[in-house]
């Protein structure tokens, strides 16, 4: 007798701050995987940097440090078909 566990995936995205920048954050299951940098006007928005203060921040290294784990589990989901809940929420 053999199981097959299913897994499906779920895209969120929040503002957070990568090194001190405010940017819109891409995760998978609640892990950071890609980012989208910030217009002027969206990084001067009093909602955006509320956000991102209430929000983890992280380090450039710790999303390349994430982005190089969900590689090597094929779990990125840019690169590797996931069975996604809301594919619609993946960065353009």
């Amino acid at each position: 007798m053999s199981y097959r566990i299913v897994m499906k995936y779920t895209i969120s995205n929040r503002h957070v701050f990568v090194d001190s920048e405010p940017v819109k954050m891409y995760f998978v299951n609640d892990i950071p995987f890609a980012f989208d940098g910030l217009d002027h006007h969206q990084k001067q928005d009093k909602w955006v940097l509320t956000e991102c203060a209430i929000n983890p921040a992280y380090s450039l290294e710790d999303v390349l440090r994430y982005g190089d784990y969900l590689m090597e589990e094929e779990c990125h989901p840019v690169l590797f078909e996931l069975d996604l809940v809301n594919r619609e929420f993946l960065p353009e």
